[in-house]
């Protein structure tokens, strides 16, 4: 049997364009694409109309020409209620907290004939939440999680278009599958081994969420009050993620925070039977590398039995030694690549006119909610967590109270993302 021989993916960003030349390249699947209706999509249907249906995929360092190429697209859907036709698979690349409001649009007997579901980056009860979903239209499909996007991909020329340049690709990313090692699972791992990347399978879908680093940094570096003045108040000096304070958020306080909420998601991970994570190990081994002489291999393989204050120590170094790329070369000053000049982004106007927050912390929000309301519904006590909600609950408040005049999207209201938390636990017991 033939698997993603029909792969219809949904949302129109730069991912789905990478993910449909890699499907049509090495699978030779017939590929859609299907996204709302907005201004800023809007720019990427008329340019993929404009040259009739054609993708491309660029990439910055040959090292990842596995990655590239262009492909004809065979439909083209605009606005999700206009999809039809039978597809063995649906991939997601659309923001996690849109997952059952996109699926809502589509004519549940479309979904009902899809064998499989793909979330490209999911969070921590997505496959859950999708397989609850599923359960309501009488679907039994396949539900895979990966971990995170496996490339770092943006639009060509920072507009929406036909044409995207993908900057880097990880070595490795995790999978599940709700149905444990199946052809299909076999299927993706050769082309992930045709793309150079290393595809770690797990016991479940809701495992791999887990093996994601956003998730236990993001909320520390960004929903504390350095960082969202730095992203919702008018400042002249730039501010950066992966900095020390007074340059970033960096401070011995934030990494004790950032301990606390790995330590209190790992009290979640336990009580549902996943295997804990060594953050440390995690951080070095599957994101950025250090050079050995700044962290002893001993304490990162026994980070978990350390008492906190050795913890907090070496997460501390871990970020100090990260403020330039400890493997670049360096320039006749002696000086290496500045790593850590990430700049934190502010609020913005979009293409409604209306202002907006980033990804980072707006995603994060979403995803820190979810973690919140398992917890709660497990009886387990998670005050970090519930300290950065209520930091950055407060600031919204604030920023849209304080205003006199201007547009807010949704994204500035207060959320309890009530409806996803409760399909999700219903996938917990």
């Amino acid at each position: 049997m033939t698997y993603f021989k029909r792969v219809l993916l949904l949302g129109t960003g730069p991912t789905a364009i990478q993910l449909a030349v890699n499907f049509r390249k090495y699978l030779n699947s017939k590929v859609g694409i299907a996204g709302r209706e907005s201004l800023r999509s809007n720019f990427f249907y008329e340019s993929t109309i404009k040259h009739q249906l054609t993708l491309k995929v660029h990439i910055q360092n040959t090292q990842h020409q596995t990655v590239a190429g262009e492909c004809v697209i065979d439909c083209l859907f605009k606005g999700y209620h206009t999809v039809t036709g039978d597809w063995d698979t649906v991939v997601l690349t659309v923001t996690t907290d849109a997952y059952t409001a996109v699926l809502s649009q589509i004519d549940s007997q479309v979904l009902r004939q899809v064998k499989c579901f793909i979330l490209i980056s999911p969070t921590f009860g997505s496959s859950h939440l999708l397989t609850n979903y599923l359960k309501q239209i009488s679907s039994c499909a396949e539900v895979f999680s990966f971990s995170t996007y496996y490339g770092d991909t943006r639009w060509l020329q920072d507009v929406p278009s036909n044409e995207v340049l993908t900057t880097g690709v990880k070595k490795k990313v995790y999978i599940g599958s709700s149905q444990a090692k199946t052809k299909r699972l076999a299927k993706l791992s050769e082309l992930f081994c045709q793309l150079g990347i290393h595809l770690d399978i797990l016991a479940s879908p809701l495992e791999a969420e887990t093996r994601n680093i956003s998730l236990y940094v993001h909320p520390a570096f960004f929903m504390n009050d350095f960082s969202l003045q730095a992203i919702f108040e008018e400042q002249i000096t730039k501010k950066y993620v992966y900095k020390l304070y007074p340059e970033g958020p960096i401070t011995y306080t934030m990494i004790r925070y950032l301990l606390n909420h790995w330590k209190e998601t790992m009290e979640i991970l336990k009580r549902v039977n996943i295997q804990s994570l060594n953050l440390l190990k995690f951080m070095v081994d599957d994101n950025y590398p250090l050079q050995p002489a700044s962290i002893a291999r001993q304490d990162i393989e026994n980070f978990e039995q350390l008492e906190s204050i050795h913890q907090e120590y070496l997460l501390y170094i871990r970020y100090a030694s990260l403020l330039i790329d400890p493997f670049s070369n360096p320039d006749q000053e002696g000086r290496y690549f500045d790593f850590s000049a990430v700049p934190i982004r502010k609020i913005f106007l979009n293409h409604e006119g209306t202002w907006d927050i980033p990804r980072m912390p707006k995603e994060d929000y979403y995803r820190l909610k979810i973690i919140q309301g398992v917890a709660r519904a497990l009886k387990i006590e998670c005050p970090t967590i519930d300290q950065f909600i209520q930091t950055y609950e407060q600031k919204l408040k604030q920023v849209v109270a304080s205003s006199k005049s201007g547009l807010f999207s949704d994204a500035f209201q207060v959320k309890s993302f009530s409806k996803d938390i409760e399909m999700i636990c219903k996938e917990l017991v």
